[in-house]
């Protein structure tokens, strides 16, 4: 598996995305947002967590249209893999790559803590080394994490199938405790909890590995 990691200014997790990338057999390129174009022959790209571009105007929307930002959007137009985690996932939602916005949290503070999460489809490349219905816990640390999207596309969400975690005793206020959520073509997933900050016993917990060997394991087969 090759995966590209996406770097903005203001990213925080982009390493630690890398070494999980790296500890599931990936090789791994780093991309800086000012490239126009990506690295040949790649499987996945991963949008990391930070606060890109100082979270200006709305979190992820400057990211969104960075100099690399067309290429991601190719790139999953053409059936890639992607994976934004936290300020990933904001900049996701900004390129149209998935549904829905992500709000400010509805106690209206940062939350920084171990959360419980519900592993609620396994129908996908990310989530297919956990057991359906599965719990989990993956650090979470957001400002702007409440998940909304108008009653259409939430109902298209839950009937398709596409919430792929949701919290176990919701933070932030997101619509049906949604964590994170898959494309149509279930190959692009948006989610605010960290797995790659459980991808190490020295991290403290392990749950978040499986997604990455998951990943892995399908690319393998590809």
């Amino acid at each position: 598996m090759k995966a590209a990691v996406i770097t903005f200014p203001g990213s925080n997790c982009d390493r630690d995305l890398a070494v999980a990338f790296e500890a599931a057999g990936a090789e791994v390129v780093r991309v800086w947002h000012k490239e126009t174009a990506l690295p040949e022959g790649l499987d996945v790209i991963g949008v990391p967590g930070g606060f890109s571009y100082g979270d200006y105007l709305r979190c992820g929307a400057i990211a969104s249209r960075s100099p690399i930002g067309q290429a991601v959007v190719d790139f999953a137009g053409r059936g890639g893999y992607v994976i934004g985690i936290c300020n990933g996932f904001q900049v996701l939602t900004e390129m149209g790559l998935l549904p829905g916005a992500l709000m400010r949290n509805a106690g209206l503070k940062f939350v920084c803590k171990p959360q419980a999460l519900r592993v609620a489809s396994t129908d996908c490349a990310f989530t297919a080394g956990y057991a359906a219905g599965a719990e989990v816990v993956y650090p979470i640390a957001h400002h702007d994490g409440n998940f909304t999207i108008d009653a259409e596309g939430l109902a298209a969400l839950e009937a398709e199938d596409r919430v792929a975690f949701r919290y176990i005793g919701n933070p932030n206020g997101s619509m049906n405790d949604i964590a994170g959520v898959l494309s149509a073509n279930r190959r692009v997933l948006g989610l605010m909890p960290h797995p790659e900050r459980a991808a190490d016993p020295a991290q403290g917990g392990t749950d978040g590995a499986a997604l990455f060997r998951a990943l892995a394991g399908v690319m393998a087969q590809v």
